[in-house]
């Protein structure tokens, strides 16, 4: 995937909808060579194509959203990866952010990767680490495991470290989540008081979604980038949330 193949899809991710013409204007080529572009894009799956027009996938398409602010989710991932010690068992929830960790963490032969998510865990099908996936009901729509049976299994395993994803968080909320499942599992996650990493973009802070988690357990910090407001940043630690901000290339 080339340069112009990231704008066009962070342009419709974030648009919804881009016409032909108006891509063909924002990336500086031919309109020809962007149908060319929309026909791979839509082949890999990560945009539809209607008649003179782009159209954004289903939010919760993760290979999607990976090319979205790649290079800003690339450095969250980096951060995160250096917190790895040698033996660690990780948990990676889901997301964007956390399959861009999970593609590093791969490398190494030295740490197990515990995971929910069937997109990360065919992400590391070729992996150099362990890789354990809980069972349960499989959410097609996020391509994660989710339901009793998954809440069960993320009780019984043991792990040192764990990074979530997150949809939302507002101050008088707290983190909130579109899905309530998935919601379910990150609470169950949070209740073994283990280390836990919230890894998310800065432009996350400020909405609300309908699932929060449980005020009961905390996310012991997040990771996100110098977009984060310093009012936002002030919300979060009198919350007891540890921020790192990492700059924006």
């Amino acid at each position: 995937m080339n340069a112009r193949h990231q704008q066009i899809i962070e342009l419709v991710n974030t648009r919804g909808s881009v016409t032909v013409s108006e891509l063909s204007q924002l990336t500086g080529v031919s309109e020809v060579t962007v149908r060319q572009d929309l026909n791979l894009l839509e082949r890999d799956h990560f945009l539809r194509r209607v008649h003179g027009s782009a159209l954004a996938l289903d939010s919760d398409n993760v290979g999607m959203r990976m090319h979205t602010r790649y290079e800003l989710k690339q450095a969250l991932a980096n951060h995160a990866a250096g917190l790895i010690e040698t033996g660690d068992a990780v948990f990676i929830e889901g997301g964007s952010s956390n399959a861009l960790l999970a593609r590093l963490l791969g490398e190494r032969s030295d740490i197990t990767v515990i995971t929910v998510s069937h997109f990360i865990a065919h992400l590391l099908k070729d992996a150099a680490c362990d890789v354990i996936v809980p069972g349960g009901l499989l959410q097609k729509s996020s391509q994660s495991m989710v339901g009793p049976l998954t809440r069960y299994c993320v009780q019984q395993i043991h792990f040192h470290k764990a990074f979530i994803g997150v949809d939302g968080w507002h101050a008088e909320t707290g983190f909130t989540g579109r899905n309530m499942l998935r919601c379910d599992v990150v609470d169950a996650v949070l209740a073994k008081g283990m280390p836990t990493w919230a890894l998310t973009d800065s432009s996350k802070f400020g909405q609300i979604h309908p699932y929060p988690l449980s005020p009961a357990y905390q996310v012991s910090e997040v990771i996100t980038d110098s977009g984060l407001s310093e009012e936002t940043l002030a919300q979060l630690k009198e919350q007891n949330v540890t921020v790192t901000r990492i700059a924006q290339s």
